[in-house]
């Protein structure tokens, strides 16, 4: 083989040199926003707003609200109230980004927002740490201002020591209006031309403003939302959330966060790129002002919280806009068990008004298979919505069949939605709740079927649904272990919960994962009144085995 002459060998490693530049230059400019004078993020240091912070007294602000030893340290916010006092107002966070997003550069102009913050009896260390974390990572020039919404909390001085913070205004509700009606006193309130709502328990993560703010400049239709990392609830150790999940929902309308498909993964040439998805979480989300006001703001019908999300969710889609995450911003936020503040008519019948008002403005012909998931729906009173199907008919929205088959293919279609509901009736004794004192969980017993004005008593009134559930409300019945003898519950419903699902077999309803029979045992002083619901092995001769569905 003959070498190349000398004379030649630099020429050639020149042009090579020269294609492996153009080449870095050309995946650079791939990752570069195509419209307006573009300038790298600027970077904004923890220390910039030292200065501001010397006329905030931030040690007397959280002592007058601080743990004390020997109270329940969960008691008060549903999390550790002890470690979340432990944390810096000002911790630094891991970014948590993927590095590609690293080297986005945005446009220079990029609107300034209002960022809108809605709370009722917050920590006021959760509280602080939401805000600081704000004004340590967003540019100065991106804020227009950070707009408190105080839901008629029992401290006003929660809300009002923190308008001595740079760029924040406190509003305050004179009664409890719940987070629609404060999101919407927030917004008018609003200055800027971008609205972004964050939760009061959230701490957002570096650069995380611009890749929003850059979505929505470029069509104001958009709808965008962080990835959202978790803040643990015990420990508030700052955890990263998964990149490649959408927000996705059952027919119940609950909502749960899904993989990407195999196929939807397969078409994203860039991670960078945004997620499409049919649903947002709603805490956290940027939205241009005027789209917002334009597409009816929210359902002010709606009570205190649960719900909105859908129905913003729906309405965004089928009126012209679209919903996406972000990968590229990400913010952590506090994800709690259970609500600490009081709903007035309760936690599920709120969220069965709420999600109840959605299904029938928005679902159509669809939401049939709403009601077969929550059959005690439908004696629910939901409040007029004139005004909102007016609102649907002005703008001239999609139906919701559009939606599903646009936007949420993926959700599947029951083959039946119909509804069973009734006594589970053993001879003359009917399966009843009974819930006592000072108990969150209802006990499962058979009492004397009872009739209350002609009508069978709600506790003793239950609904068999095309997800095979047997439920009673919000609650489902399940079992503790899948072994013979496993005392029968209830539960809090979850679609897909193997231990939430029965089937009628003849005249015994079994246990589809245990193949188990709901059965009757003996304890206790051994009378008929001491009978705990069970599961055993399946025994047709076993009257305690027989059960009779008789609709009410």
């Amino acid at each position: 083989m003959r070498r190349l002459p000398r004379r030649l060998v630099l020429p050639i490693f020149g042009v090579l040199w020269i294609t492996v530049l153009l080449f870095f230059w050309v995946t650079k400019k791939k990752l570069e926003v195509p419209t307006g004078p573009e300038v790298q993020t600027p970077k904004v240091s923890d220390t910039d707003w030292d200065d501001l912070w010397d006329q905030f007294d931030e040690r007397r602000y959280l002592n007058a609200k601080k743990w004390r030893v020997g109270d329940d340290p969960y008691k008060l916010y549903a999390f550790n109230q002890r470690e979340s006092e432990r944390v810096a107002s000002n911790r630094v966070v891991p970014d948590t980004r993927l590095f590609r997003c690293t080297l986005l550069v945005y446009c220079a102009d990029l609107p300034p927002t209002s960022i809108i913050i809605t709370f009722h009896n917050e920590a006021r260390s959760t509280l602080l740490r939401t805000v600081r974390s704000i004004l340590n990572r967003t540019p100065m020039n991106l804020i227009q201002e950070i707009i408190l919404v105080d839901d008629f909390s029992n401290d006003p001085e929660d809300c009002k020591q923190l308008i001595k913070l740079p760029k924040v205004k406190c509003l305050r509700n004179n009664e409890r209006q719940g987070l629609v009606r404060s999101r919407i006193r927030g917004a008018d309130a609003a200055q800027g031309t971008t609205l972004t709502f964050l939760d009061s328990h959230c701490e957002v993560n570096r650069d995380w403003l611009q890749p929003l703010l850059h979505r929505v400049k470029e069509d104001y239709t958009r709808v965008v939302c962080p990835v959202i990392d978790i803040i643990h609830l015990d420990t508030f150790d700052y955890i990263e959330s998964a990149t490649e999940l959408r927000g996705g929902f059952d027919w119940s309308l609950h909502f749960q966060w899904e993989q990407l498909t195999p196929e939807q993964k397969a078409r994203r040439l860039d991670p960078t790129e945004p997620i499409r998805t049919p649903i947002i979480a709603g805490g956290l989300f940027v939205m241009d002002k005027s789209w917002f006001d334009y597409l009816g703001k929210y359902d002010t019908d709606m009570d205190i919280w649960g719900g909105e999300n859908f129905e913003i969710s729906f309405r965004v889609w089928m009126c012209g806009g679209s919903l996406e995450i972000v990968p590229c911003s990400r913010v952590g936020h506090v994800f709690r068990k259970k609500h600490p503040y009081v709903f007035p008519d309760g936690n599920a019948n709120t969220y069965i008004k709420n999600t109840k008002r959605t299904a029938e403005v928005w679902m159509d012909e669809y939401k049939q298979y709403y009601y077969a998931s929550r059959p005690f729906a439908l004696e629910r009173p939901f409040g007029n919505i004139e005004s909102r199907l007016d609102l649907r008919r002005n703008l001239q929205c999609q139906s919701f069949k559009w939606y599903l088959e646009n936007v949420y293919p993926e959700l599947r279609i029951p083959k039946d939605s119909s509804i069973q509901k009734g006594n589970i009736r053993q001879r003359q004794k009917c399966l009843e709740s009974q819930k006592q004192k000072d108990q969150e969980i209802s006990n499962l017993r058979l009492s004397p079927c009872v009739k209350i004005e002609g009508k069978d008593a709600k506790s003793q009134i239950w609904a068999f649904t095309y997800t095979q559930q047997i439920l009673q409300e919000e609650l489902c019945l399940s079992v503790i272990t899948l072994f013979p003898g496993a005392p029968v519950v209830l539960v809090l419903c979850k679609n897909g919960d193997d231990r939430q699902q029965w089937t009628k077999a003849g005249s015994r309803i079994e246990h589809v994962a245990s193949h188990l029979c709901l059965d009757t045992d003996m304890f206790g002083d051994g009378t008929e009144n001491g009978r705990e619901i069970v599961v055993n092995p399946c025994e047709s001769s076993l009257m305690s085995q027989h059960w009779d569905m008789v609709s009410s």
